[in-house]
């Protein structure tokens, strides 16, 4: 793996995360946006991570255990002064560019991390598989769909892959890494080093499974979440109690969702909507049918105010912007 120039579709959550970590990490990024009106969020965004980062390096440094993140260093790595200084390196040098031609000029690698909307990401691939050099290598962030299904609109299926992250990358540095029946061996193997390189964790998941590894557990416990909700059973904050005190988990469900953002939950929802058979048959008969209307309904009504979750201040919670 000889990577230096890394591009990012997309400046979302994800998008915005997967940027100033390969920044931190000595690579050079640029993130490709669609409009110019989304750099004044994207920059708020990445002033954001920045702060997170200086205030994860502060607190490791007086050895609070509960504040080492494995993303930013190991505890046999780790030096305060020099994390600081990739972090001031990673804001200054990072890019953002509207012109798809010019971002993707001598990329090494290309992380779509856009819309979970299967025909968009298709449009997507097809829009810049002739702006694409020979050699770059494409993935996607997606945390659902099979990387069969997008692989013939890139134009090279025998480098493109899944690669799909955790939220929070710089502490829950997980990398789930899944190729197709013709993703070449060679390329699996490169993103892997990847991975590594950004001090991600790589998780290979040798079969294509929609929610690959983390998303398979994670998204049927949202959904039974929704459900209670959709279906009047409680309200989403004894939902979350129910969870947390029960479990000593540190989030509920419905904060969980806050910070994955209500369109992506809603995306999720019609996704495992319209495909019968995205459940195991044990699932099925255990917990469907799920009230996919009712909870389509809720995140409607959510979205409609502009209550998107955590990133624009309100979600199922309030929350300082």
């Amino acid at each position: 793996m000889n990577y230096k120039k890394i591009v990012v579709a997309g400046g979302g959550v994800l998008g915005s995360q997967i940027a100033f970590q390969s920044a931190y990490s000595g690579f050079d990024v640029t993130i490709l946006i669609r409009e110019d009106d989304s750099k004044e969020e994207l920059d708020r965004k990445l002033k954001e991570l920045r702060k997170t980062y200086l205030k994860t390096i502060k607190n490791m440094d007086v050895n609070d255990p509960k504040s080492w993140a494995r993303g930013i260093a190991s505890l046999e790595e780790f030096n305060s002064d020099e994390c600081n200084e990739k972090v001031e390196n990673a804001i200054k040098n990072i890019k953002i560019e509207t012109n798809q031609e010019v971002a993707l000029e001598d990329a090494d690698l290309l992380v779509e991390s856009i819309t979970e909307k299967i025909d968009v990401k298709n449009n997507f691939y097809k829009e810049i598989s002739s702006k694409l050099p020979e050699k770059t290598v494409i993935v996607t962030n997606s945390s659902t769909l099979l990387p069969s299904k997008m692989a013939k609109a890139t134009g090279r299926p025998e480098k493109f892959l899944a690669m799909h992250f955790a939220n929070a990358i710089w502490k829950n540095n997980i990398a789930e890494i899944m190729g197709h029946e013709h993703t070449e061996e060679k390329y699996f193997d490169e993103i892997t080093k990847f991975a590594e390189a950004i001090k991600m964790i790589p998780l290979a998941a040798r079969e294509e499974k929609s929610g690959y590894l983390l998303n398979s557990m994670l998204v049927p416990f949202l959904l039974s979440a929704m459900d209670l909700l959709a279906n009047g059973v409680s309200d989403a904050e004894t939902i979350d109690k129910a969870w947390t005190l029960g479990t000593g988990a540190p989030q509920g469900p419905f904060q969980i969702l806050d910070v994955v953002g209500l369109i992506t939950a809603k995306n999720i929802v019609e996704q495992y909507q319209k495909v019968p058979n995205i459940f195991d048959p044990l699932l099925k008969k255990m917990m469907l049918p799920y009230n996919f209307d009712g909870m389509l309904k809720i995140l409607n009504e959510y979205i409609d105010q502009g209550k998107l979750g955590k990133q624009t201040g309100e979600g199922f919670y309030k929350y300082d912007k």
